[in-house]
């Protein structure tokens, strides 16, 4: 699957060519930001006969992540821009400007440029929409973050919509934390198709909330 995928009509993925779905970790990482797309993206991968592939990678170096609540995490890869179709960028430790999270990571010019000159699809959850934005990719568009960073995340130049899920074209944001599930939900709707991502929400026992604002 070619990376630019913004305004492909679902189902643009399929087994003989994949989505390929990086999600970056790093020290500080919230758990349920990454576990969401993990297991939804994993369930939809398997139930369609490997339309998805996911995978974890570091930030920086490859090695073990210690997440928000102490989780260890190995992560073996590191970002590989070319080899992806959607980077999703989560959050955590947005309250601790002096501890791990993604802080570290706006502070980090090197992998913001690498983050703005990227052609995957940008999604970020929760406060990883910081990150998006520290790389200057919401500035002027649609988008969403935790509440608690809204209010930065439109001083820093965003037009902030309150919806569960934002779908920017080329930019998709969620709010916060449990809105990983919701954004990876509609992940699997946009390039695999509605059925696909129903039975995914089927296997899953779970139905999803809150509103997908499309521009």
């Amino acid at each position: 699957m070619s990376a630019g995928l913004a305004g492909v009509t679902a189902p643009a993925a399929s087994a003989a060519a994949p989505l390929r779905v990086q999600i970056l970790m790093f020290d500080g990482v919230e758990e349920q930001d990454f576990v969401a797309p993990v297991e939804v993206l994993g369930l939809a991968g398997k139930l369609t006969g490997g339309a998805v592939v996911t995978s974890l990678v570091s930030a920086g170096r490859p090695g073990s992540v210690k997440c928000t609540y102490g989780t260890a995490v190995d992560v073996p890869r590191p970002w590989s821009p070319g080899e992806a179709d959607v980077l999703v960028v989560p959050g955590g430790g947005y309250t601790d400007r002096n501890g791990p999270g993604v802080h570290r990571l706006t502070a980090d010019q090197g992998l913001l440029r690498r983050l703005a000159a990227s052609r995957a699809l940008p999604v970020g959850i929760c406060t990883g929409s910081m990150v998006l934005s520290a790389a200057g990719l919401t500035k002027g568009r649609n988008a969403t973050t935790h509440h608690g960073a809204k209010a930065d995340l439109a001083a820093q130049g965003a037009k902030v919509i309150d919806a569960r899920v934002v779908d920017d074209g080329d930019l998709i944001t969620g709010g916060g934390i449990t809105a990983g599930l919701e954004v990876s939900l509609w992940l699997v709707e946009r390039f695999l198709g509605a059925k696909a991502a129903q039975r995914t929400e089927v296997v899953l026992e779970y139905e999803r909330r809150g509103t997908v604002w499309r521009a």
